[in-house]
């Protein structure tokens, strides 16, 4: 078993992430092969992979990769995954680090002594569609008409290191998210692919979403969708600068600061140890 690969796996509110570790393996995985390995019933099942630490810049970071093989910038809960895998594992002691990610500098701190629980300073969102991005001309993208599967939708726009669609509705479910995703995704205006989040306001403090993730397709909770749903609400006066966003892996709190800066506090979960078969590796 000498070749034997090493994979740890981890959840955060139901969205799990296998986490590869170059300093226990020998090999990096490819995007087909990560796809295989997220693929349920094929593979060992995950929303995506975190391959690190690795350098970054010079500094401790990880890759992050969705189910499909593709390569995300940020993801909010595999950003706390990854920092509770870097405190089981003593990559570090403090509390407070820092992780390097594709999409910038994620500041972290641990809010308890088992390291379930993080507080994760996110950022500010971007409205811009050049940032997003969003085709046509540039400007904020609030309340915005658009035409998805021949049935017109007000969606705000923007961007926490990666993008969102934001749909305000009524009453929100699985199977909305599910049949209005793929067509929100590959729309012809988001030419790097979307996430949406359809989204329901309980009160000031509250919000209902679910969740389709690019690359990843249905999941039951997302960090960055959280930060984007809660900044898409409070931009539209809808919330408080504090609001739970609750979905159907659980809550995310997101306190958004009078500058702007997104912070997500959130639960992560140790699953499993898993030796992977050599044949994913050849």
């Amino acid at each position: 078993m000498a070749d034997c690969m090493v994979m740890m796996k981890y959840q955060g509110l139901g969205n799990d992430y296998l986490v590869l570790d170059p300093n226990k393996n020998g090999a990096h995985l490819q995007g087909k092969k990560i796809a295989l390995m997220c693929q349920r019933g094929f593979g060992l099942g995950a929303d995506g992979v975190l391959y690190g630490p690795v350098d970054i810049n010079g500094k401790m970071g990880v890759r992050i990769y969705n189910a499909d093989g593709s390569e995300s910038a940020i993801s909010g809960n595999g950003v706390r995954i990854f920092a509770k895998y870097l405190m089981d594992y003593g990559y570090v002691e403090d509390r407070k680090f820092s992780i390097e990610t594709l999409a910038g500098s994620i500041d972290v701190e641990c809010l308890n002594s088992r390291a379930t629980e993080f507080r994760v300073k996110m950022g500010k969102a971007s409205f811009l569609s050049r940032e997003i991005p969003v085709t046509g001309e540039i400007r904020e993208v609030i309340n915005e008409p658009f035409v998805f599967n021949r049935k017109e939708y007000k969606a705000t726009c923007l961007t926490v290191g990666n993008p969102h669609c934001i749909i305000f509705m009524d009453h929100v479910s699985a199977e909305q998210a599910k049949d209005l995703g793929p067509y929100v995704e590959n729309a012809d205006e988001f030419p790097e692919r979307m996430n949406l989040q359809i989204c329901r306001r309980i009160d000031s403090g509250n919000l209902d979403i679910e969740i389709w993730e690019r690359g990843s397709g249905y999941t039951k909770a997302s960090g960055t969708g959280s930060c984007a749903a809660a900044a898409a609400a409070y931009r539209l006066g809808l919330v408080e600068n504090r609001v739970n966003v609750n979905q159907p892996g659980g809550m995310i709190q997101i306190d958004i600061q009078e500058d702007g800066i997104l912070y997500m506090t959130g639960s992560v979960g140790y699953v499993a140890d898993i030796s992977v078969a050599e044949s994913f590796f050849s």
